[in-house]
């Protein structure tokens, strides 16, 4: 199937020419002429079934005794094929929110994860004549494209390289669109845009994954700092040793980088302890 273009004459043109066939008509059975009187008759009838309003952001199918005769598109007031069914087919942007889905990752954890996907019908033949109802197929596709994509990818990554639902929503979200797209192009539907709004891991392993997630912060963090304290260490002896302050030997430079370790990398502030010399 392939949305057409149906034949169509301006409405008010029609409206005129049906008066004018009723006046005909009249005068040509008052003055005895019945058969060009039936035949006007006849045709405003015919006209009268041609009428149909189409509204904006809205197209027209046509099919005439089982046969697709072709689409409005133009919002008016039409004539067109007399005595065929019509059946109407928004045109509109329209938002469908998915529910909230639970998917296993491509590890194998349980996530809870939801979009809303933005559409439009692009071609009205193909959303009514090759899909049942072209509002739940865009719901049961969207649903299982977005299963389908969510277990290609971690929730998210502690290690290595890669995707993640989580750290790339966005391309997560353009991947989304493209394998909906595929899918609906059956049914004439085009898909503007897709978004995650929702997207956690279930609830059964929510708390275990939450503190492997702190500890992963902890860990990063605790190397930062001892990157930083050798560096500073380096720094401090180096300047020590270039200015001349003291003489270090290997033991007593030793002890300084174990206590310049302590005191940087430590949770708590340093207690520094002064030697004011033997009491006696």
């Amino acid at each position: 199937m392939k949305e057409l273009k149906v034949w169509t004459i301006n409405g008010f043109v029609g409206l005129l020419i049906m008066l004018c066939l009723i006046g005909v008509a009249t005068y040509s059975l008052l003055s005895g002429w019945i058969a060009v009187g039936v035949v006007s008759i006849l045709v405003a009838v015919t006209i009268i079934a041609s009428f149909t309003v189409v509204q904006p952001n809205q197209a027209l199918a046509l099919t005439f005794f089982g046969k697709y005769m072709g689409s409005i598109r133009k919002s008016g007031f039409w004539v067109t094929v007399p005595f065929s069914i019509q059946k109407k087919v928004s045109l509109r942007v329209r938002n469908f929110n998915s529910a909230k889905l639970k998917v296993n990752d491509i590890e194998g954890n349980p996530v809870e994860i939801a979009a809303v996907v933005v559409f439009r019908v692009t071609d009205s033949a193909k959303a009514l004549f090759e899909v049942d109802n072209y509002e739940m197929f865009v719901e049961i596709q969207s649903e299982t494209a977005l299963r389908h994509v969510a277990s290609k990818y971690p929730y998210d990554r502690f290690e290595g390289e890669g995707y993640s639902l989580r750290g790339n929503s966005e391309e997560v979200a353009n991947e989304l669109n493209i394998e909906l797209q595929k899918r609906l192009v059956v049914a004439g539907v085009e898909v503007m845009e897709t978004r995650l709004t929702h997207l956690a891991y279930a609830t059964e392993i929510a708390s275990a994954m939450l503190q492997r997630q702190q500890a992963s912060a902890i860990i990063s963090a605790r190397e930062k700092i001892v990157e930083g304290a050798v560096t500073m260490v380096q720094m401090a002896v180096s300047r020590i040793e270039s200015e001349g302050f003291v003489q270090l030997d290997e033991e007593r430079k030793a002890v300084m980088i174990n206590n310049l370790l302590v005191a940087i990398v430590s949770d708590r502030s340093a207690q520094p302890v002064i030697n004011t010399g033997s009491v006696y």
